[in-house]
C-alpha cells in the first residue's frame, strides 16, 4: 500500500479524498460536526496513524486556494457600510481580546513554570483565532449575515492583522535582524495594505460593474474568473504581508457591489466545500500527538482559558459598549480556539531557539483540544447561550440600545400586527407583500440588520432579533396576532437541537401565543415532526409552487 501511494500524487489525493469523506460519514451518523470528523481525518492520515498524507506541498496548495475561495464568498457578502456601523465594536472587541489574552496567558504561563520567554510565545500564540474554522461554522449555519457573525468577522480581520504584525517582527528576528529592520517590514505591510484597498476602491467605483456585465454572458467563464480574481489578490496579499485571508476576502469585497454576487456565490459554494476539505486534513496532520504526552495537565488549563476567558472578554466589552449579553456570547464563542497559525507562530520560535519542543508540543495540544470543542460551542451556541442567561446578565447594561440603533430602529414596536413574519429575505418578503395587499398587518423580524434597515426604508415595521431568542419572542406584541410566520430556510441538519423553527415554536408557546405558528420544511418527513411539535401549518415552498405552476398550467389559453 505504501508502494502505491509513494507512486503517484494523484493516488495520495483519492486516499484522502477517500478518508476524508469516510470519516465525516462517521461523524454525521454520530451526529457530530462535520469539522471534528474532517480534522479527525487528518490525523489518521497523518504520520501518528496511517501516513497517507506524504505531498504536503500540494496538500498545503488544495487548502490555501480554499482559504481563498471561502474568504472570497464571504467578501462578496460584505457591505461597507455595514462594516463602518461595526467598525467601532470590531476594533475594540478585536484589540481587547487580544490584549485580555495576552496578558492574563503571560501570567498563567509563568504559573505554570513555563520560562518568560516561552510566555510571551505562548501567550501570543493563545491570542490567534481561527478565521477559517469560525466563518465555516458560520456559513454552515447561515449565520455571517447575523449581527453576531458580522461582528465576529469585524474583529477576526483585526485579530488577522495583529497576527501578519506579529508574524514579521518574529520573522525580522529570524533574519537577524534589528529593530530598524523590523520597523520597515512594518512600513511594507502598511503600505502595501493601503496600496490594496486603494486599487480595490478604483476597481469598485471603475471596473468591477462593466467587466461582470461582459463576463456574465458566458457563465463558466464568470466563474473562472472569480476563482482566479479570488486567488490573484490571495497571492497579492501574500505577498505584501497581508496574507491570504485578508487578500481573499479583500477580492470577494471588490465585487460585493455588482449585481452578480449571488450567481458567483452559488457557482463557487461547492468548490469552496470540496478544496476545504483538504484544509481540515492538512490541519489535523499537522498535529504531532507524539510530543504531547508530558503537556496534558498545562495543556487543559491553557485550553480552559481560552474556552471561557476568550468568550467572556467580548462579552463583557460589547455588554459595555450597549449590546445584549445574547449578542455578546454569541460572538464571543467564535473566539474559543486558536488558530494553524499559532503552530506555525510556535514553530518559527523553535526555529530561532527562542522556545524548545515541548512548548510547541503544548501549543499543539491546546489547538486540538480549543478546536474540537470550540466547534461544538459554536454549532449548540444558541442552546448555550440560552443555558447562559442568567449568570452573564452582570455583563449587559440596563438598557441595551445597540442592536437597535445598528438596525436603523430606535424603540421596540408596540403596535399590534395580525401576522408577525420571521425572515424578511425573497421568501418572506413576498409573502409579507401578499398579505398587505389583503389588508393584513405585517410586523417583520429578521437577524440581519441590513435586512431590517431596508425594510424600514420603505415605510414597514420591522425588528432586529433572532427567531430562537425568547427574550425576543416575549418583548414581541402577541397579543393579537392571528399567525406567528417563520419564512428562515431552514439549516441543513433538519429537525435538530439547534433548528430554530423548534426554538420558535417553544419560544411562542411558553409565551402562551394565542394565534396559530406556521414554519417551512424541505421535506414532508419534517413537516410531520414539526406538526407533532406544535405548527399548526407548515409551508413546503417548492411543493406549493409547484403545485400552483401545475394549476397555471393546466388552465386553457386565454382568448
Amino acid at each position: 500500500m505504501e508502494d502505491i501511494l509513494a507512486s503517484s500524487v494523484f493516488y495520495e489525493v483519492a486516499a484522502l479524498l477517500v478518508l476524508g469523506v469516510a470519516v465525516g460519514m462517521v461523524a454525521l451518523l454520530l451526529r457530530q460536526p462535520l469539522i471534528v470528523g474532517l480534522i479527525a481525518a487528518g490525523i489518521l492520515a497523518g504520520p501518528a496513524a496511517l501516513g497517507i498524507a506524504r505531498s504536503g506541498e500540494y496538500i498545503d496548495l488544495l487548502s490555501e486556494l480554499g482559504i481563498a475561495v471561502l474568504l472570497f464568498l464571504v467578501g462578496l457578502k460584505l457591505d461597507l457600510s455595514l462594516v463602518r456601523n461595526l467598525g467601532r465594536v470590531a476594533l475594540a472587541t478585536g484589540l481587547g481580546q487580544v490584549a485580555f489574552t495576552a496578558i492574563i496567558g503571560y501570567a498563567l504561563c509563568l504559573l505554570l513554570g513555563l520560562g518568560a520567554l516561552e510566555s510571551v510565545y505562548v501567550a501570543v500564540a493563545l491570542t490567534f483565532s481561527s478565521t477559517i474554522i469560525i466563518v465555516k461554522l458560520l456559513s454552515d449555519k447561515r449565520e455571517i449575515d447575523s449581527l453576531h457573525g458580522r461582528i465576529a468577522l469585524g474583529f477576526l480581520i483585526v485579530q488577522d492583522i495583529f497576527v501578519v504584525l506579529a508574524m514579521v517582527v518574529v520573522s525580522a528576528m529570524a533574519a537577524g535582524a534589528g529593530e530598524a529592520s523590523a520597523m520597515a517590514g512594518l512600513a511594507r505591510v502598511v503600505a502595501g495594505g493601503v496600496a490594496m484597498l486603494v486599487a480595490v476602491g478604483l476597481i469598485i467605483r471603475f471596473i468591477a460593474g462593466p467587466l461582470t456585465a461582459r463576463l456574465a454572458r458566458a457563465p463558466e467563464l464568470l466563474a473562472g474568473f472569480a476563482i482566479g480574481w479570488a486567488a490573484l489578490l490571495a497571492a497579492v496579499g501574500d505577498y505584501v504581508g497581508l496574507g491570504k485571508e485578508l487578500g481573499g476576502l479583500l477580492a470577494g469585497v471588490a465585487l460585493a457591489s455588482t449585481p452578480y454576487r449571488e450567481a458567483i456565490a452559488a457557482r463557487l459554494a461547492s468548490l469552496r466545500d470540496f478544496l476545504l476539505l483538504f484544509f481540515f486534513i492538512a490541519l489535523g496532520s499537522r498535529l504531532d500527538l507524539a510530543s504531547m504526552g508530558e503537556q496534558v495537565g498545562a495543556a487543559l488549563a491553557l485550553s480552559a482559558f481560552v474556552l471561557i476567558g476568550n468568550p467572556l472578554i467580548v462579552v463583557a466589552i460589547m455588554g459595555y459598549m450597549g449590546y445584549r449579553r445574547r449578542t455578546g456570547l454569541l460572538a464571543g464563542l467564535t473566539v474559543a480556539q486558536i488558530s494553524e497559525f499559532s503552530l506555525i507562530f510556535m514553530a518559527m520560535g523553535v526555529a530561532l531557539g527562542h522556545v524548545a519542543e515541548p512548548a510547541l508540543g503544548l501549543v499543539t495540544l491546546v489547538g486540538l483540544v480549543t478546536i474540537a470543542l470550540s466547534t461544538y460551542m459554536i454549532t449548540h451556541s444558541h442552546k448555550l447561550a440560552a443555558w447562559l442567561d442568567a449568570p452573564l446578565r452582570m455583563f449587559e447594561r440596563e438598557h441595551p440600545w445597540r442592536e437597535a440603533l445598528e438596525a436603523g430602529d430606535t424603540a421596540v414596536a408596540t403596535d399590534q400586527a395580525d401576522v408577525v413574519l420571521f425572515g424578511l429575505g425573497r421568501f418572506g418578503g413576498n409573502i409579507a407583500q401578499h398579505l398587505r395587499a389583503r389588508g393584513l398587518t405585517v410586523l417583520g423580524v429578521d437577524f440581519d440588520p441590513e435586512a431590517v434597515r431596508q425594510w424600514h426604508e420603505q415605510g414597514f415595521a420591522a425588528l432586529y432579533g433572532d427567531a430562537s431568542d425568547p427574550e425576543l419572542i416575549a418583548a414581541l406584541p402577541l397579543e393579537g396576532a392571528r399567525w406567528a410566520v417563520s419564512a428562515i430556510p431552514a439549516r441543513g441538519g433538519g429537525v435538530t437541537h439547534e433548528d430554530h423553527r423548534l426554538a420558535l415554536i417553544d419560544g411562542l408557546r411558553a409565551q402562551h401565543f394565542p394565534g396559530r405558528i406556521a414554519v417551512t420544511a424541505h421535506t414532508e418527513e419534517e413537516a410531520d415532526r414539526l406538526r407533532q411539535r406544535g405548527a399548526a401549518l407548515v409551508l413546503l415552498p417548492f411543493r406549493d409552487a409547484a403545485e400552483r405552476a401545475a394549476e397555471l398550467l393546466e388552465k386553457p389559453p386565454a382568448g
